[in-house]
């Protein structure tokens, strides 16, 4: 049950280091890959939601039996990002840094489907 803990806490920790910083990032982000942002709701929205579901992950890391039933939807958060950034890295259409943080997106949300394995009641008894 410690190694279930730790995937979900770690998992948490790392994405609000990873996309908390993207709220003073709007700006740079349009000046270092222009066009400039556009639609800053989207963008705000997209970050709100993800700070939220790293809450989620650290909630779930808390009492990982409890929270069995979130884990199917949280590997689901991980895997389709992952998914759809790399059919867009086939298509031609995202390269480089994204590529590489879906990548790891997706090894989490391996690991989280894996968590759900590990805490089923037939394992837990």
């Amino acid at each position: 049950m410690t190694t279930v803990k730790w995937i979900f806490r770690l998992a948490g920790l790392y994405g609000l280091v990873l996309i908390l910083p993207f709220y003073g990032l709007e700006q740079r982000i349009g000046q270092d890959t222009p066009p400039p942002i556009t639609h800053p709701e989207y963008f705000y929205g997209f970050v709100g939601v993800t700070a939220a579901t790293q809450l989620l992950y650290l909630l779930i890391s808390t009492d990982p039996l409890r929270y069995r039933p979130a884990m199917p939807v949280a590997a689901l958060m991980k895997l389709s990002f992952a998914v759809a950034v790399f059919w867009l890295a086939y298509a031609g259409r995202a390269a480089g840094a994204p590529v590489t943080f879906a990548g790891v997106d997706g090894v989490i949300g391996v690991l989280f489907a894996a968590a759900f394995l590990l805490t089923s009641p037939a394992r837990s008894a």
